[in-house]
């Protein structure tokens, strides 16, 4: 049987990851939009992988689950790279829970029933889940334990509680690295691993969307006065992907790496504090 490498969110980081731990091994592509993935697909398959491409849905129990079909019908699920989602600038605070929270729970349920023994999982949260005050200790465990189907239903997330697309935003990412903690022990019940990666301003075209939406200033300051002064760029993720799902990274499992250049270090301490 073939080793397939699943990547949901065919982008920037989704293919730099891909191309770290995918040599030798079958590459699945999906994305909402089918030109996406055969974009992408285009790219790994010059690069030398083997490729194709599947439709996804991440809000959809049953696109989810063909999708794990497809995978498990290709061969043995070795790695998930979840880089699906969409930002602030991009949906409304309904839809971002839904796509980011729902979504990314969806997928750790439904690929941590299928991820073989000794493979592993990278989800791409957030710096922004990093700036969201601290949570209570009953709000943390129903973000990481709640069913994924009464998820949206947490009082917590509801519209009087969530006004507007950033908070919407934070507390998705922030329940996204939760819920990977308690996956992680799910998934290590059959040898399996699962950490989540939160970058900050990554040079992608979903970040260019941000800096030029009405949120553009607030990123060009996080940027100016984080510790880097610069963005990201894919291959900087790649690099941390490759390590938590790879040989040297098997004790790492349930853990968040922040990535943001300092930004969310300057934002507690330093000079993006809020006055």
């Amino acid at each position: 049987m073939k080793n397939v490498i699943v990547v949901i969110g065919t982008g920037s980081i989704g293919q730099a990851i891909a191309r770290r731990v995918s040599a030798g091994q079958h590459v699945l592509l999906a994305d909402l939009k089918q030109e996406n993935a055969n974009a992408a697909a285009k790219i790994l398959a010059d690069a030398g992988f083997e490729v194709t491409t599947a439709v996804v849905d991440v809000s959809s129990r049953v696109s989810v689950h063909t999708l794990v079909q497809t995978a498990t019908a290709i061969g043995r699920v070795m790695g998930l790279i979840h880089a699906a989602g969409v930002s602030p600038s991009q949906a409304s605070p309904a839809t971002i829970l839904k796509v980011d929270l729902y979504g990314t729970a969806l997928v750790l349920e439904e690929f941590g029933n299928v991820t073989a023994e000794g493979g592993a999982g990278v989800v791409i949260a957030s710096q922004s889940g990093h700036r969201l005050p601290a949570l209570s200790t009953e709000q943390n465990t129903a973000l990481a334990t709640t069913p994924t189907e009464d998820l949206l239903a947490l009082p917590m997330l509801q519209p009087d509680q969530v006004k507007d697309s950033l908070h919407a935003y934070q507390l998705a990412k922030r329940g996204n690295s939760l819920r990977v903690m308690a996956e992680a022990v799910r998934w290590g019940k059959h040898g399996a691993r699962v950490n989540t990666i939160s970058p900050g301003i990554i040079f992608t075209p979903l970040a260019r969307d941000e800096l030029n939406g009405p949120r553009g200033e607030g990123y060009r300051r996080m940027i100016n006065l984080s510790p880097a002064k610069r963005g990201g760029t894919p291959d900087e993720v790649g690099t941390v992907g490759a390590l938590l799902m790879g040989a040297e990274g098997r004790f790492i499992t349930g853990s968040d790496f922040l990535m943001d250049g300092g930004v969310t270090a300057s934002y507690w301490y330093g000079e993006l504090a809020p006055k």
